[in-house]
C-alpha cells in the first residue's frame, strides 16, 4: 500500500494532541487518503485499532531525536504526498528529516498550543531552542496549522510569519462514538439521580490547567448553596490541590478520581463543566463538554474559549486567575443553566468528517481545496 499522508507524534498518550489524532486519523482514512501512523516507543497516539487504509508504523526508537534516521529511510521508502508532524520537537525532526531524505514530501507543522504563553513558562534554554526553530526553521514548512485563530494570531506574531501562511483548521472532536461513550453507564455515588449537582473540570493536574482558581471558586460557591466538586485528570498538582481542599474547609465535597478513560459519561451528567486554564490552543475538553450539553464557564485565556462560547454568549467568560468571576459564572449557570441546544449548537463545527477535509486542505490535497 503506497502513503498518501504520513502523520508523525510523540505524544504522552492521554493528551488533548492524542485525542485530536485519534479522531483525525481514522476520519482521514474514511474519505480514501491512505495514512500511516509513525510510532515512537514509549509515546503515543495510541489506537485501540485502525480503520482499513491506516497503518502504524513503530520507527523502533525511544526519542524523537533518534529516530531521525529511521524516519528518513521511511520518507525514502514509502515517498508520501505529506507528512503532519505536531509540537516543536518532533517539527523540527520532521524537517530535518525531510530536507536530507531530499523527497518532495509537503510537510504540514501543527501548535495546538498559544506559543508565546506556553513558552513563558519554559526553561531558558527551551525558550531559546523554539524560538529560534520556529523563526528559522518554519517558513521551509509547506502548511503551518493551528486550532484557533487567536492561537494563529499569536504564532504569526512571536514567529515573524505571514499570519495568511497559517491555517486556522477546527480539531476533529465530535464523533459518532461520542454519544455512544457518554451513554456508559457512570458508577460514581455523586452522580446518581436526587444527589448535589456536580461541578467538572478535566485536564492535567498542572499549573497550565490551574485547579487551583476552581477550587477557591468551588469553595466560594459552595458557602451559598450546596453543590460538589470532581476534577478528572492525574499531575504533579495533586498534593497541593488535595491540601487546599482541607485548608478551603471543602474537602468532603471535592473528588479527584484521576485518569478517566472514558470522561465523557461525567461530562453529560454534569451540572456545569469549568476550564480554568491559563493557556490553550484549542481546549478539547470544552467543546467535548458543550457537545454533550454541559452548561459551561470558561476563563477567557488565550486562546480558544472565546471562540468557542462565542465571546460569552454561550457560557460565561471570566478572567484568568479571577476566583470571584468564576464563582460568580459558576453560581449562573447553577441557577440558570445554558439550554443544552444551545451548546450543542455551538460547537456543531467541530466534527471529524470537517475536521479532515480542512487538514487535507491545508496539506495540498487538491481533491479537498
Amino acid at each position: 500500500m503506497s502513503t498518501d499522508l504520513a502523520i508523525f507524534a510523540a505524544t504522552s498518550g492521554h493528551s488533548g494532541v492524542d485525542r485530536v489524532l485519534r479522531n483525525l486519523v481514522p476520519a482521514i482514512a474514511r474519505l480514501g487518503v491512505r495514512v500511516d501512523v509513525l510510532g515512537i516507543d514509549g509515546h503515543g497516539p495510541h489506537f485501540d485499532q485502525l480503520p482499513e487504509g491506516a497503518r502504524h508504523l513503530p520507527l523502533g526508537a525511544h526519542h524523537v531525536n533518534s529516530a531521525i534516521p529511521a524516519l528518513i529511510r521511511y520518507l525514502r521508502r514509502e515517498r508520501p504526498q505529506a507528512m503532519l508532524s505536531d509540537k516543536d520537537r518532533v517539527n523540527r525532526a520532521a524537517l530535518l528529516a525531510r530536507a536530507v531524505a531530499r523527497v518532495p514530501t509537503r510537510v504540514g507543522l501543527r501548535q495546538g498550543t498559544t506559543v508565546s504563553v506556553n513558552l513563558a513558562s519554559r526553561g531558558l534554554t527551551d525558550r531559546w531552542m523554539q524560538t529560534l526553530s520556529m523563526r528559522w526553521l518554519y517558513p521551509a514548512a509547506d502548511a503551518l496549522l493551528v486550532p484557533s485563530a487567536g492561537a494563529a494570531d499569536d504564532l504569526a506574531a512571536f514567529a515573524r510569519l505571514p499570519r495568511e501562511r497559517i491555517h486556522v483548521v477546527p480539531s476533529p472532536i465530535l464523533t459518532d462514538a461520542l454519544q455512544l461513550r457518554a451513554a456508559e453507564p457512570l458508577d460514581h455515588p455523586w452522580f446518581a439521580e436526587g444527589q448535589l449537582p456536580v461541578i467538572l473540570g478535566v485536564g492535567e493536574l498542572s499549573e497550565r490547567k490551574d485547579f487551583a482558581t476552581l477550587l477557591r471558586a468551588f469553595a466560594q460557591v459552595r458557602a451559598t448553596r450546596p453543590c460538589r466538586l470532581v476534577i478528572l485528570g492525574e499531575g504533579r498538582r495533586r498534593g497541593e490541590l488535595e491540601r487546599l481542599a482541607a485548608e478551603l474547609g471543602v474537602a468532603d465535597d471535592v473528588a479527584l478520581p484521576g485518569f478517566v478513560a472514558n470522561p465523557y459519561p461525567f461530562m453529560a451528567r454534569a451540572a456545569v463543566f469549568a476550564l480554568c486554564s491559563r493557556w490553550e490552543g484549542m481546549p478539547v475538553v470544552l467543546i467535548e463538554a458543550l457537545a454533550l450539553g454541559a452548561p459551561s464557564v470558561a476563563c477567557d485565556c488565550p486562546s480558544g474559549p472565546r471562540e468557542v462560547l462565542a465571546g460569552g454568549t454561550v457560557g460565561p467568560l471570566v478572567p484568568v486567575g479571577d476566583v470571584a468571576a468564576l464563582a460568580e459564572g459558576l453560581h449562573r449557570q447553577l441557577v440558570q443553566p445554558v439550554p443544552a441546544a444551545q451548546s450543542r449548537a455551538a460547537v456543531a463545527g467541530y466534527s471529524d468528517s470537517a475536521s479532515a477535509r480542512a487538514y487535507l486542505a491545508a496539506l495540498g490535497f487538491k481533491a479537498f481545496q
